[in-house]
């Protein structure tokens, strides 16, 4: 049961904060000077205020970001947006806002960065002479179909681009605008250039609506599943993560959900609580699951050699213990019954041709 949240003194007297994941706004790691909200009284007593979303624009200087991590399947990816309006209380992405002076709290979902003009810096990237084709992941970082890409339509624009290259690409989200893009991503999937992963943590909406304030609904999850396969490209769904002592208990359901939905390969990773989001985390247990925050926190440290987090490669994915051993033989026992475990082919690369300029000579073949 939800409990009436203290005041932060990092949010200031008179905001409300409706559909947000976090209550506090506290100073990034980087920031040498601690920040307290203060109401100076020239206000009088004014209404309460909706705490809103603003986005600021950024000319990007490059598109591609490229990572040498050993437990992550792709080697670059792309972000149109920084911030995330969806919310998530677990985000692990949040401490990326503390490299732009900003929150890892409020700031994070309500102080968003759009990069217009990154498509264009994408087909340029792909011109390159030295650029060999790779799977791009969109969607690791923050969310490219969270609520204001329905203005900005930059994931759009992206995908456009890797079409028209035959590039392929691997979407992460859990947001519905992926459906508008449905008439890219099924002819590529079909051409076995793109597949999409939908984020599924829980099948509880009551929960879902507190970790994932701003998200679609878990059943809103389970038909963007149903519309892109229909469309014919492959979908994974992805329990991403898993929260023990809060969340675990559904493995099996959300699998059996989703297969019925037409998701064709499965996978999951255990909640990671980085830099600011421990601190922010713990807050929302007490504020929204007093009476399971010990077990979780305590769950998590068992899997963590005594640490709430851990960011050894290898195993800050799953962790390593009793616990960790019986969640994945829970999972591949489930995802074989179901046929999620079948191997799906990778994605093409020979297909890959770099975009054309405005100019170019067309070639007779």
């Amino acid at each position: 049961m939800a409990q009436q949240r203290p005041p932060d003194p990092t949010v200031l007297p008179g905001i409300k904060l409706r559909g947000r994941g976090v209550a506090s706004n506290a100073a990034g790691r980087f920031e040498p000077q601690a920040r307290c909200a203060v109401d100076d009284g020239w206000g009088g007593d004014p209404d309460p205020v909706v705490l809103r979303t603003e986005v600021r624009l950024e000319r990007p200087r490059s598109a591609i970001s490229y990572n040498k991590s050993p437990d992550l399947p792709f080697d670059r990816s792309i972000n149109p947006y920084r911030g995330c309006e969806h919310g998530c209380a677990y985000c692990y992405a949040r401490p990326s806002h503390a490299y732009l002076n900003l929150s890892a709290g409020l700031d994070f979902e309500t102080r968003l960065i759009a990069r217009p003009g990154i498509a264009e810096v994408l087909a340029s990237e792909l011109r390159a002479p030295k650029y060999r084709a790779a799977p791009i992941a969109i969607g690791t970082n923050t969310d490219p179909y969270q609520p204001i890409e329905a203005g900005h339509r930059l994931m759009r624009q992206v995908l456009e681009v890797l079409q028209a290259s035959h590039h392929p690409v691997a979407v992460t989200t859990k947001g519905s605008l992926v459906e508008r893009d449905a008439d890219i991503l099924g002819p590529m999937g079909q051409a076995g250039l793109a597949r999409v992963g939908v984020s599924i943590i829980t099948l509880d909406p009551a929960l879902s609506r507190g970790l994932e304030p701003r998200a679609p609904s878990p059943q809103r999850r389970l038909a963007m599943i149903r519309r892109l396969t229909e469309a014919g490209c492959p979908v994974r769904v992805m329990v991403a993560p898993v929260i023990p002592g809060l969340t675990d208990a559904e493995l099996e359901a959300i699998l059996e959900a989703a297969r019925a939905a037409g998701a064709v390969a499965a996978s999951w990773i255990l909640l990671r609580l980085p830099g600011e989001v421990e601190a922010l985390f713990r807050d929302w247990l007490e504020a929204h699951a007093p009476g399971r925050a010990a077990k979780v926190l305590a769950r998590l440290a068992e899997l963590h050699s005594g640490a709430v987090y851990d960011a050894q490669f290898g195993t800050r994915m799953r962790g390593r213990g009793l616990w960790a051993d019986l969640m994945e033989k829970r999972f591949a026992l489930t995802r074989g019954r179901l046929g999620l475990d079948l191997a799906q082919p990778p994605l093409r690369c020979d297909l890959f041709t770099p975009p054309a300029r405005a100019g170019d000579q067309l070639s007779l073949f």
